[in-house]
């Protein structure tokens, strides 16, 4: 099937959705997904960040769809047209959903351990707005201790239902899930402490905001401050292949590898995630390359760093050339009128 997004045009097989279309052809037209996550079955269609505009529904009927659809759980026809970054409709749906989900979110980032690598931030970077219409009170829940590795902070969670899809999909028996309705909806177990499987760790990998955190790394460093590396073990529960996020010779957290979307590439056990954090315990591969816009890209060990000159008269006096030229102005005589003049104070 042929598939064409904002013009460009790309084969895939039956069964893509419209947002897989578009991360094999990379670039601007990927929508955002805060919920969808290719390695959790179920997922996606709640978050409706990734909205797309469909202007032909296929060779056999070029109609276009009268509404935005959520391109993570809409299939692909043969010649189907999309618009996703190119779309006034897209970037104005893209706005309001961003703003809804920052009606109850807390301005966390300045003590959240997610800052620096938190899909919600780069989602406000992209299409947020810099004021908010909202003047009611923000939605809080009391702190819950749900387990000896995990800290929740609910009152950041989008509830993009992550956390639970990893529980019922890579454990044998899923403890906590989304407890009451509407707004009072929030991720919760019914016993507290009650969240200690072999795999639990990995919920913190796929938590899109700062909702669910490592307590083994809670306010230790921010993640700028860290060089990231691939690394691996011999581990009989889990692939082993992992990232060290390092300060100096000291492994600061562990997590698992992830793709340019945000996702992992495979799972890890916790006792690679809390267990090892002595680099004798892993194979270093080497540093591991990120985004280029990540803030962890900035003034890192892979760029060349230019040699800064600082002229310190001209970047005072930058812009007044004029000025300068006064100062350095020698006296100009007077004629004897003038001075005259100049002895009354009239000149």
């Amino acid at each position: 099937m042929k598939v064409t997004i904002d013009g460009q045009e790309i084969e895939v097989e039956a069964g893509t959705t419209i947002l897989q279309a578009a991360r094999k052809i990379g670039g601007e037209s990927v929508p955002p997904a805060m919920c969808y996550y290719s390695k959790l079955e179920g997922s996606g269609g709640k978050c409706r960040c990734c909205l797309v505009e469909v202007s032909k529904g296929s060779e056999a009927d070029p109609r276009p769809m009268p509404k935005l659809m959520a391109s993570c759980v809409t299939g692909c026809m043969d010649g189907m047209e999309i618009n996703s970054a190119k779309s006034d409709r897209v970037k104005e749906a893209r706005e309001s959903v961003t703003e809804f989900l920052l009606i109850n979110h807390p301005l966390d980032c300045p003590v959240c351990d997610q800052a620096g690598e938190c899909d919600l931030q780069n989602l406000s970077f992209e299409h947020g707005k810099s004021k908010t219409r909202f003047i009611e009170e923000k939605r809080t829940f009391e702190p819950e201790n749900i387990g000896p590795h995990i800290q929740l902070h609910m009152n950041r969670c989008i509830l993009c239902y992550r956390c639970v899809m990893v529980a019922d999909q890579l454990t044998d028996n899923r403890v906590h899930g989304v407890m009451d309705r509407g707004d009072h909806s929030n991720i919760s177990t019914c016993i507290s402490k009650a969240i200690d499987n072999e795999f639990s760790g990995n919920m913190i990998d796929v938590c899109p905001v700062g909702a669910l955190t490592d307590k083994t790394f809670r306010f230790k460093s921010r993640v700028w401050f860290n060089k990231p590396f691939n690394a691996h073990r011999d581990c009989d529960k889990c692939c082993g292949k992992t990232t060290l996020w390092m300060f100096g010779d000291e492994i600061q957290r562990v997590t698992g590898r992830k793709d340019e979307y945000h996702e992992v590439e495979e799972f890890i056990c916790n006792g690679c995630r809390f267990d090892h954090k002595d680099p004798k315990h892993w194979v270093i591969e080497g540093p591991r390359k990120f985004e280029k816009d990540s803030v962890i890209n900035q003034n890192n060990y892979t760029q060349k760093l230019e040699t800064v000159h600082i002229a310190t008269e001209e970047g005072i006096l930058k812009g007044r050339e004029q000025d300068r030229k006064k100062i350095s102005m020698p006296a100009i005589p007077l004629d004897k009128e003038e001075e005259e003049e100049f002895k009354k104070g009239n000149l």
